[in-house]
């Protein structure tokens, strides 16, 4: 398969990967490696999909995902977790080895969290209501739980919906400055009652603001680059019946694995 789109230097070499849509088994226009188990594609062929982004990063590990449910919810998982739960929640932290901390998106920003010296990682699926709600807080604030320190954390912010392609009504720019004056930086100029969001800018000047030590942004557009990403508002704007979900993964190296 394709090699996924990493920071390996922002996360310190610990096992990662942002994957797209290269490298699976799924047809048409889920294809081809469709990870989203809510996305009407075959089990079986979503199951060997995510089998091989784990086999990419971290041969032998154990995935570990969420119904995602666009809030601010951080779950813990260890070595006793029921990592097939699937719980109602938008980022997970562990500093158990061996676990794959695994968000699917088609447009939201994924981000992955690592404390290289604490041994401790963390992942979070940041639409804009979940990021407006702190989810990134919570994980971070999870991760604390676990040993991690905030100045020492890494985070690198996968690709998601581009400024260029994510155009919001003027309601969805008043929800922004009435958390937040500042966050006019974050909106662009468009056509009349409508403006562009950077999101991903958003989600890197609240991971800044919480005292994140190294923050890192991929660039990619997941709606502009169709041969590369799902999109959800690409699939609407094509009125596509559906639409897939790229995996981003995160994990401590199992020491039982050579």
């Amino acid at each position: 398969m394709s090699p996924p789109f990493t920071t390996a230097a922002p996360l310190g070499g610990v096992p990662h990967g942002f994957f797209g849509r290269r490298g699976g088994v799924s047809t048409g226009e889920l294809a081809s490696l469709n990870c989203g188990l809510g996305s009407g594609d075959d089990p079986a062929l979503i199951a060997e999909n995510r089998g091989r982004v784990a086999d990419a990063v971290l041969p032998g590990a154990a995935l570990a995902g969420l119904y995602q449910v666009h809030g601010n919810r951080c779950v813990i998982v260890d070595a006793a977790s029921n990592l097939a739960a699937r719980p109602e929640a938008d980022a997970l932290a562990t500093r158990t080895p061996g676990i794959l901390l695994s968000i699917l998106t088609a447009d939201c920003v994924p981000v992955l969290f690592a404390d290289v010296e604490a041994g401790v990682v963390g992942a979070a699926h940041a639409g804009w209501k979940g990021a407006i709600a702190g989810v990134t807080d919570a994980a971070l604030t999870a991760m604390e739980s676990l040993g991690a320190r905030r100045d020492r954390v890494a985070a690198a912010i996968g690709p998601c919906i581009g400024r260029a392609s994510y155009e919001v009504d003027d309601g969805f720019v008043e929800r922004f400055l009435s958390d937040d004056p500042a966050n006019e930086h974050f909106f662009a100029a468009a056509r009349p009652g409508h403006a562009m969001f950077d999101i991903a800018a958003y989600v890197a000047a609240r991971l800044a603001a919480a005292g994140v030590g190294t923050v890192a942004i991929g660039g990619h557009d997941t709606c502009a680059e169709a041969d590369d990403y799902f999109s959800y508002r690409r699939a609407c704007l094509r009125g596509e019946a559906g639409y897939g979900r790229q995996l981003s993964v995160i994990g401590l190296g199992n020491p039982q694995t050579p």
